[in-house]
């Protein structure tokens, strides 16, 4: 696709003709699943008490905070512990598909929904991380983050390369199963009046659900390319909207946690990341945090160089090459806060977040060379199998039986 002028006619071009950034969607499509998928999976002993009818906030309390303040949960529509466990597994399955990218669409609400209902059931178990991913799981219902790395762009290429030989696709019947399901379980949920604390999470389910169905629609059965270029055009103008959304809200992020540490004296003193080296809370490496905690020079630069480089980041992004160092370093220093102080979550989602920014030639290479090694590993996995030798090699119970 060449690229348009940058004029005010090349620009609405460029954000009209095509989904931009589909490697930097793709990133944090995979890693804001990836990393609720295994804060949901580390949990599962403790579901009950975090989130469940077993914990301290409990489900009368939850219903009249969310009564106030118009949160969605839709943990809040009954109390029974059958409904838990089957939505905890729900939201379990939704982040699957995300991150493997099956049905990304229909995937990228379910999750949305299974993030928005258990973070708002139990709204002080979170930190900073679960903030970020309950913003950025909303705004990935606009995207199309599945153009690359996943089982819909797999299955996109398939069916392109049997029309290009000239066979016959076989017509989708998962997609208007799922949509009829989907549509069946939103008019119950609707009619029966679960929807009662706010409007706008409802109303963004029934677009989904009347747009999806629309595509399908013109997929099928238009016989002009006027109403799917229509299409295309809306969904493209949607997805680089919410694109633009994330990378504000990062650079935002960041903005406002530099001004504001500026203003403490523990920050203006050097002396800020000392103090959570040394609560129990935060050290699970104890000899590690006092290894770091034994300088005062490395506090101090590291104090100064965290305010730094968040008041900083959101300038840098006029210039490419500063920009990619910072990303570096923030990315390393989240690496860091997840080993040191113990908050894998929070530094997973804060990465995911600073992927957005990640060149395209950078992600296109990693993509190529996560693809080599697994090829690899299943080459040699293949070959550690012997070929059996003869019939008799080949019956069930011998050790060359495949």
């Amino acid at each position: 696709m060449n690229r348009s002028p940058l004029t005010l006619p090349g620009v609405v071009a460029r954000v009209t003709e095509a989904a931009l950034g589909p490697y930097q969607s793709a990133v944090i499509r995979i890693g804001f699943a990836g990393t609720w998928l295994m804060f949901l999976l580390r949990e599962f002993p403790h579901r009950q008490e975090l989130y469940g009818p077993s914990g301290p906030w409990g489900w009368q309390l939850a219903k009249d905070l969310t009564d106030d303040n118009h949160a969605f949960s839709a943990l809040l529509w009954s109390d029974g512990r059958a409904w838990f466990e089957c939505f905890y597994l729900l939201a379990i399955a939704a982040s699957v598909a995300l991150l493997l990218g099956w049905r990304s669409r229909t995937a990228s609400v379910l999750f949305m929904v299974g993030v928005l209902s258990l973070q708002n059931r139990s709204v002080f178990m979170g930190d900073g991380g679960d903030n970020v991913l309950h913003l950025m799981s909303f705004y990935l219902v606009f995207t199309r983050c599945g153009q690359v790395w996943s089982l819909d762009a797999r299955r996109a290429a398939r069916d392109q390369a049997a029309r290009a030989r000239g066979e016959r696709v076989p017509a989708d019947r998962v997609g208007p199963v799922l949509w009829a399901v989907l549509g069946l379980a939103l008019a119950t949920v609707t009619l029966t009046g679960r929807f009662d604390n706010g409007w706008l999470i409802p109303a963004l389910l029934w677009t989904v659900w009347v747009t999806l169905g629309l595509w399908g629609l013109v997929e099928r059965r238009a016989a002009s390319a006027e109403p799917r270029l229509l299409l295309d055009v809306i969904v493209n103008v949607l997805h680089n909207g919410a694109l633009l959304v994330i990378m504000a809200e990062a650079c935002l992020i960041y903005a406002t946690a530099g001004w504001y540490k500026i203003q403490g004296s523990r920050w203006q003193d050097g002396t800020a990341v000392y103090y959570p080296l040394h609560l129990d809370y935060f050290t699970p490496w104890p000899g590690l945090a006092d290894l770091m905690s034994t300088s005062g020079t490395i506090m101090l630069l590291v104090t100064y160089g965290t305010v730094m480089v968040q008041v900083a980041f959101p300038f840098t992004l006029f210039n490419r090459r500063v920009k990619n160092v910072l990303l570096v370093l923030m990315m390393t220093e989240h690496a860091v806060i997840a080993v040191v102080l113990g908050l894998p979550f929070f530094s997973l989602a804060m990465i995911t977040a600073d992927a957005v920014f990640l060149p395209t030639s950078f992600l296109r290479r990693l993509g190529g060379l996560v693809a080599r090694v697994c090829q690899r590993a299943v080459r040699r996995d293949k070959g550690s199998v012997p070929a059996p030798r003869s019939p008799e090699d080949s019956a069930p119970g011998r050790v060359g039986a495949a």
